[in-house]
């Protein structure tokens, strides 16, 4: 059987966000001969040498002997395509919680400790090297989050261009079901 990644040879892909899109797709694959299973058809059929529109012609009546109609060949390819509209929503709703958890945690900690340092400044020549700690959480809080941003900010980029990626290739798919069906 042909891996699910190999029916969408994405150049320029994310390999996390690709393989967390296609697990999605893998786990939420409907039963019977669908868009997935007519996709490893028409590749199957490519490898063996044959043009596109062959392929997707040859795949298509096999797949027509089970039942499968254009317009559920079409609804099926919806369906994934959807599918991975809704992991963009819940990998946001992941990326927002490990915000709230790195990112936004250390916001708090930096304001807490400016707080700390405008009351000591009254203190100063009792309280200098304890200031001069704090000003040095606060460079590491700082870097950290800056750090955790960056990271958050290519990984929100990846699984984008990911995301966009398998959307333009199934969009695709359409067009040929379309022109070839």
């Amino acid at each position: 059987m042909i891996p699910t990644k190999a029916l969408f040879p994405l150049q320029d892909a994310d390999e996390r966000s690709l393989e967390l899109l296609l697990g999605a797709l893998e786990e939420n694959n409907l039963p019977g001969f669908d868009y997935i299973e007519f996709k490893r058809a028409a590749v199957a059929l490519q490898r063996m040498d044959l043009d596109e529109a062959t392929a997707y012609k040859s795949a298509f009546t096999t797949a027509a002997t089970v039942g499968l109609s254009k317009e559920k060949l079409l609804e099926s390819a919806k369906y994934y395509s959807n599918l991975i509209e809704q992991e963009q929503a819940q990998f946001e709703a992941a990326l927002q919680s490990r915000r709230e958890r790195e990112v936004t945690a250390r916001e708090r900690e930096i304001a807490r400790l400016k707080d700390q340092i405008e009351r000591h400044r009254a203190e100063i020549a009792r309280l200098q090297d304890e200031l001069g700690r704090y000003l040095n959480d606060i460079e590491r809080a700082e870097a950290a989050r800056q750090s955790e941003e960056q990271k958050l900010a290519r990984a929100q980029a990846a699984f984008d261009q990911t995301r966009q990626a398998l959307l333009r290739s199934i969009e695709q798919d359409i067009e040929r079901l379309h022109r070839y069906l």
